[in-house]
């Protein structure tokens, strides 16, 4: 046996299988229930009763029958229609009244009710349901009827409607049914009892009608006037609004033509502030544009002037620049030359200058060692001088004087040596204008003493006349006092 039969045969038996669950699995709708009866039934759904006898009841799904074991039957929910009429029938006043009733009628919906439903009607025709349900109400509607009197029937048809539906409702439930609803359609009799019963009423009916309609019509002209009246005044406020409306119209339509106005004379003024704007930044464009082409013209022109500057360069500046870099190495030249010259001259000053530094250092030495000599000589002259003045008193002091005098008169009579001319104008009186000059002269020496005691203090007449006095008391001092000053003058030579 080759793989592909047993794959063929595999698929064979699954399809045979296919239709086998297909043909025996059974669905039902929600109108409909499905009882299952048999063997292998489970514990689902599954009542049994006191026999032990099980059904499964199967409501809005499916169920897989089993063949052989298993049977399965529909059993429909729908609800049904009853019209109940009845004979004449005697009321507890033994009235004879006949009766309409409408009932709505179905399977219950537990599952007891499917199953009690199931086993009365379950292969019957739909009509046999119908007959034995319309029975067992006739029978509770001719009940009831005896039990009430025509005037309860008549004013309270809801209340006989609700007895007779409670109590066909046991019986019913026994079926397996229920009632939907159930309603009085028509009371009647053949005796005109109820046409009497009613006549009062329909009297008392057509009065309140008529009193009822009088009213109305009243209340309708009332209404009417009252509506014209407010139909009146609800025109005229119309009217008026609308005349209000039309004049708040033609105010709003004024304000509104005046903020038109105004609007559209600011959007002038505007239109022109912004056409100004416009022209003033076209101006401005232009301005800029001008200047922008200004700008770049003075740009041209400063490269000319840069590309002539640079030719000028090319051309001039730079055979400038090299006569000058020319010019300028053989000045560094002459200058080279100069400085160097200038140093060499200088350093011939500067061996000069040592060599006269040297010569003025021998010489400066030289004279100061005759200075410091000199001045030796002299303070030793000055102590001999001074020791002679201790020694001689004023004696010495007078023959310093005496020699001083004449170098006096010599510093006294100088101005007289820088004239170079006198011209002497004798006036005739006196006749001695020659004599006047030399007497000039001799003032002058005579006032000396006197200038020098106001210098020095000395009082020369006093110290002459004292030395004259003196003199002949001590001759052989004068004598030693010459040979002193003879030795004090050769010692200061």
């Amino acid at each position: 046996m080759t793989t592909l039969s047993i794959i063929l045969m595999t698929v064979g038996a699954f399809f045979v299988l296919a239709i086998c669950f297909w043909a025996r699995y059974k669905t039902v709708g929600a109108d409909e229930a499905l009882v299952v009866t048999g063997s292998l039934l489970g514990r689902k759904n599954v009542l049994s009763d006191d026999s032990g006898k099980k059904m499964k009841i199967i409501r809005g799904g499916g169920a897989f029958i089993l063949p052989i074991f298993q049977r399965a039957e529909r059993l429909s929910l729908l609800s049904h229609k009853l019209t109940v009429s009845t004979p004449e029938v005697y009321t507890e006043q033994g009235v004879p009244v006949m009766a309409d009733g409408v009932a709505i009628i179905k399977i219950g919906g537990s599952l007891e009710d499917v199953a009690t439903a199931g086993e009365q009607f379950m292969g019957k025709a739909v009509d046999v349901l119908k007959d034995e349900a319309e029975e067992v109400l006739e029978g509770h509607l001719r009940a009831i009827l005896g039990t009430m009197t025509v005037e309860e029937i008549y004013k309270n048809r809801e209340r006989f409607a609700q007895e007779v539906q409670s109590v066909a409702a046991k019986d019913l439930k026994k079926m397996g049914l229920q009632i939907v609803s159930f309603t009085i359609k028509d009371v009647r009799d053949n005796n005109g009892y109820l046409e009497a019963l009613g006549r009062p009423r329909i009297a008392a009916v057509r009065r309140d009608a008529d009193i009822a309609e009088a009213n109305a019509n009243r209340d309708t002209e009332i209404q009417t006037a009252k509506a014209r009246e407010e139909g009146t005044k609800a025109t005229l406020i119309s009217e008026t609004n609308i005349a209000e409306a039309n004049k708040d119209k033609e105010l709003r339509v004024a304000q509104f033509k005046i903020e038109q106005d105004m609007k559209k004379a600011e959007a002038d003024q505007a239109y022109q502030l912004q056409e100004n704007r416009y022209k003033q930044q076209v101006v401005d464009e232009e301005m800029k544009i001008e200047l922008v082409r200004k700008q770049k013209a003075i740009e041209l022109e400063e490269k000319e002037i840069l590309r002539r500057e640079k030719q000028y360069d090319a051309e001039v500046r730079k055979k400038a620049d090299a006569d000058r870099y020319s010019q300028e190495q053989a000045a560094e030249a002459s200058r080279f030359e100069r400085e160097a010259q200038a140093r060499a001259e200088a350093e011939a000053i500067r061996t000069k200058g040592i060599a006269d530094a040297e010569s003025h250092k021998a010489q400066g030495q030289a004279q100061a060692d005759v200075i410091r000599s000199k001045g030796l000589a002299e303070a030793e002259a000055k102590e001999k001088l001074a020791e002679a003045f201790e020694r001689y008193g004023q004696a010495a002091i007078l023959d310093l004087i005496a020699k001083m005098l004449p170098e006096l008169a010599a510093k006294v009579a100088e101005p007289m040596n820088r004239i170079d001319k006198i011209t002497v104008v004798d006036s005739g009186q006196g006749g001695d204008g020659a004599a006047k000059v030399s007497n000039y002269v001799t003032r002058l020496m005579a006032q000396a003493p006197e200038m020098v005691s106001q210098v020095s203090g000395l009082d020369i007449n006093a110290l002459m006349k004292q030395a004259t006095s003196k003199s002949l008391e001590e001759p052989v001092k004068v004598v030693e006092k010459e040979e002193a000053d003879k030795t004090v003058e050769k010692e200061i030579v």
